[in-house]
């Protein structure tokens, strides 16, 4: 069994439960596992003996589009893509996906996957849940050769081809719902504790407003007869809002799925920035959880405030969204916009959101032994350096991460005890060579006269 040790100026463990940030210590990895946390130099096959560093519980990111938010980047910003200032969900990302995964070659669409494995682990992540098409299984094959602990969603639509028209006005069509409950359960036999248990589904109905009351029970059922997580998109718009309450009886998102059994321990539900402060108060009741994705609405001028989820009791967890897949500048935004928005500087402080995407993120998943450095864990870690200028001088650790660090501080990422990332760059393949391919794959998608025309809509 390969050992591995590595130094840590700070190590967030853990004491009584709570985070405990311990000073120049070592985490010993035996396989798969942390076999100790230890003031003194431990014996190991691999030494990792570098000052300044600020060894983490491997960050979870529950809620990421590696695929959908590669079509849109650096198109959609400064409002572009948005008629009527509606949301790109209708202009760009559901017809744009749809179209593009059907002109890829699977090895094209492989080469998008990959870049978006590299994103995310160069941003710090070792855990993704990860919602998408599910005419982009190759989602699951970069995953397991890249070795991130992956949870694919594969999503389930009613009405999968749900876009806006000219007047901005969403139509929906399709029926899909029969035909992608059985796509989702040849994905989960095929693919379901792959790559030595780090391969998992996750049921993912895609939205309220795509998918209707049959199929989301019918999800329900099967993911809790199957154990797997449920995660969807709630209230992410004002135009889901408003067909909700249209199709029934005035119920909100929130209230939708409660009336299915949806708003449940089980579910995750991305976004909801539109939800009512008494739809928060009976998401909080029900014990699920809304997963933050603050910079990707940001963008739109929409304010998604970790701190209104959080201060209503509602479990929160930050989240990407495939918006440049910066994990810890995602943390960074939750923190500064809860703050703006509260115009309080103590919420959404450094401790809270780092807690929300290690130990609480890990619980959401039912993975308790994810999220914590303490012997016996699973032997997931991301290794942040703290000796950059811009960190410089320090402190605090914690407030240093949140507050100042980003994407380009992630010195190592650890997977099951497979060191993934080091000294920033990826082991597995060439970098340049997975970007160039990517990036050739989306250009294809970008040349389409459907998407210049929603780019320039």
């Amino acid at each position: 069994m390969s050992t591995k040790a590595i130094f840590g100026s700070y190590v967030l463990s853990r004491k009584d439960g709570a985070q405990d940030v311990l000073r120049d210590h070592w985490v010993l990895v035996e396989g798969k596992k942390i076999a100790a946390v230890t003031r003194d130099k431990p014996h190991a096959d691999e030494v990792y003996d570098r000052p300044g560093r600020f060894v983490l519980p491997g960050l979870l990111n529950l809620h990421n589009h590696c695929f959908s938010e590669a079509v849109a980047r650096s198109h959609t910003e400064d409002g572009n893509g948005r008629k009527n200032n509606q949301s790109i969900v209708y202009t760009v990302l559901l017809p744009l996906t749809k179209r593009g995964a059907d002109i890829l070659s699977a090895e094209e669409r492989m080469a998008v996957a990959r870049l978006g494995i590299l994103q995310l682990l160069k941003g710090g992540a070792t855990t993704v849940m990860e919602p998408f098409r599910n005419s982009i299984p190759e989602m699951f094959d970069a995953a397991e050769e890249m070795g991130i602990r992956f949870y694919g969603a594969p999503y389930l639509f009613s009405t999968s081809d749900a876009k806006a028209g000219a007047d901005g006005v969403v139509r929906y069509s399709g029926d899909d719902g029969t035909a992608d409950m059985a796509t989702w359960d040849a994905l989960y036999q095929r693919w379901n504790n792959r790559g030595d248990g780090r391969i998992s589904l996750a049921m993912s109905p895609h939205a309220t407003d795509t998918c209707g009351p049959d199929l989301l029970k019918a999800c329900a059922v099967r993911a809790r007869e199957l154990g797997v997580p449920i995660t969807t998109h709630m209230a992410q718009s004002r135009a889901e809002v408003e067909t909700i309450g249209k199709r029934y009886g005035g119920r909100t998102p929130a209230q939708y799925l409660d009336w299915l059994g949806l708003l449940a321990p089980d579910l995750m539900a991305a976004h909801c920035m539109f939800s009512s402060d008494d739809d928060l108060k009976l998401m909080a009741a029900r014990g699920m959880t809304v997963l933050n994705c603050p910079r990707v609405f940001a963008r739109a001028g929409v304010t998604a405030a970790f701190s209104r989820f959080a201060e209503h009791g509602v479990r929160t967890v930050v989240g990407t969204d495939g918006y440049n897949m910066d994990l810890l500048g995602e943390l960074n935004a939750a923190s500064l916009i809860s703050k703006v928005t509260s115009q309080r500087a103590d919420v959404a402080n450094s401790p809270e959101l780092i807690e929300a995407n290690t130990a609480v993120a890990a619980d959401v998943i039912k993975r308790p032994d994810l999220g914590r450095i303490e012997p016996g864990a699973t032997a997931d870690l991301t290794v942040v350096d703290l000796t950059h200028p811009h960190l410089q001088p320090l402190f605090d650790p914690r407030r240093a991460l949140i507050a100042l660090a980003n994407r380009a501080n992630i010195d190592q990422a650890m997977v099951d005890g497979r060191m993934l990332v080091d000294e920033g760059r990826f082991l597995g393949a060439d970098e340049a060579a997975i970007t160039a391919a990517g990036s050739a794959a989306i250009g294809k998608i970008w040349d389409l006269p459907e998407a210049q025309a929603a780019f320039n809509g």
